[in-house]
């Protein structure tokens, strides 16, 4: 069922026994503005938001220095550049 705010404020505990039944939706002007849902499906929603949730760059980071300190590593140990110069090797920088 629909709403306009109006009737969704002068009827509101209508409205949230409703919800029980099905999502209401309700209106400002014919957009839409807000929908009120059950606390058991708002539960759902977040159960699935969680699952499929993606780690960010910045947790998986944090989870690769957690594996090498638990390895006794402080870091990855990069080799040193030589595919190409480095322009402040450049003796006469040095000038």
């Amino acid at each position: 069922m629909t709403w306009n705010i109006a009737s969704a404020k002068q009827q509101f505990s209508e409205v949230v026994r409703l919800t029980a039944e099905e999502p209401q939706a309700i209106y400002n002007r014919d957009k839409p503005v807000a929908v009120l849902i059950s606390a058991q499906e708002y539960e759902e929603f977040k159960a699935w938001q969680a699952q499929r949730k993606q780690p960010t760059l910045m947790e998986l980071f944090d989870d690769i220095r957690a594996i090498l300190a638990a390895e006794g590593e402080d870091g990855i140990e990069l080799p040193p550049r030589t595919d190409r110069p480095n322009p402040f090797d450049d003796p006469r920088w040095d000038e």
